[in-house]
C-alpha cells in the first residue's frame, strides 16, 4: 500500500510538472533547476550567473529554502525579479509550488528562471519541477565519494558543476575520480571545475550555460 502511494504522488507530480512545462513555453521561457547540498554554492552559482548573463537575458529567481529569506535578500539586492519559497520542512521542492509560484513573475518579460532547490543530494533528483535543465553543484568541502553514494542526482541531471577549486590544495579531493564516477552514469553531460570565488573556470561554464539557453529558447519559441 506505501509503495502504490508513493507512485500516485510522483505521477501527480509528474503531471503539474508538464503542465509548468507547457505554461512555460506558452511565455517562451526557460526554467533551470539548480540542485546541491547545502553549502555547496547554489546561490554564489546563481550570482555568477546573473552578473555574466543578465545583459543577454531576462533572469527572475526562485529561492528555495526550508525556512529563511537569507539567500532571497542576497538576490533581491541584484535586482532581479525574485520570490522566496519556504518549504517549512519540506526536503524537496514540488511542481506544485512552482505552479502556484509562477503567477508572482511577468513571465512574459522573463527568459530565464532559474530555481535554487533545497539543499539536499536525494530528494529534489527525484521530483521533476517542470525545468528544461537541472545543474547540479557539488563542492570540493563535501568529499569526492559523493557521485558514488547519491548516483540518482548525477545520473539525472544535464550539467556537473564542481565548486570550490580554490581550496583543493586543503583537501583529499581526487577531482579525475569525480569525474570519471560522472562519466560512467552520466557519460555524455558536461563536467565543469570552477571557483565562485576567484571566478576560476567560470567563462568555460557561463559559455555553455548561454549556449543551452540559447538553443531551449528557440525550441520554445
Amino acid at each position: 500500500m506505501e509503495i502504490k502511494i508513493y507512485h500516485q504522488i510522483m505521477d501527480w507530480n509528474q503531471d503539474v510538472s508538464d503542465q509548468v512545462k507547457e505554461t512555460l513555453k506558452e511565455h517562451h521561457t526557460v526554467l533551470i533547476n539548480i540542485m546541491g547540498s547545502p553549502g555547496a554554492g547554489k546561490t554564489s552559482l546563481i550570482k555568477n550567473i546573473i552578473e555574466q548573463l543578465r545583459d543577454t537575458f531576462s533572469i527572475g529567481v526562485i529561492e528555495g529554502d526550508i525556512t529563511t529569506d537569507i539567500d532571497a535578500k542576497t538576490i533581491a539586492e541584484m535586482n532581479v525579479p525574485s520570490v522566496e519559497l519556504n518549504t517549512d520542512g519540506a526536503c524537496h521542492i514540488e511542481a506544485m509550488s512552482i505552479q502556484n509560484i509562477l503567477k508572482d513573475f511577468k513571465l512574459d518579460s522573463i527568459d530565464v528562471l532559474l530555481v535554487e532547490n533545497i539543499g539536499n543530494l536525494v530528494c529534489p533528483a527525484e521530483f521533476d519541477i517542470g525545468e528544461n535543465m537541472r545543474i547540479t553543484i557539488l563542492s570540493v568541502p563535501e568529499g569526492d565519494d559523493k557521485v558514488v553514494k547519491y548516483p540518482l542526482m548525477f545520473t539525472d541531471t544535464d550539467c556537473l558543476v564542481i565548486n570550490k577549486i580554490d581550496v583543493l590544495p586543503y583537501f583529499d579531493f581526487d577531482l579525475e575520480r569525480v569525474q570519471n564516477d560522472y562519466h560512467v552514469i552520466n557519460p555524455n553531460a558536461p563536467f565543469f571545475s570552477v571557483s565562485t570565488k576567484d571566478k576560476k573556470g567560470l567563462n568555460e561554464f557561463i559559455d555553455h550555460l548561454k549556449e543551452r539557453i540559447e538553443q531551449m529558447l528557440h525550441e520554445a519559441s
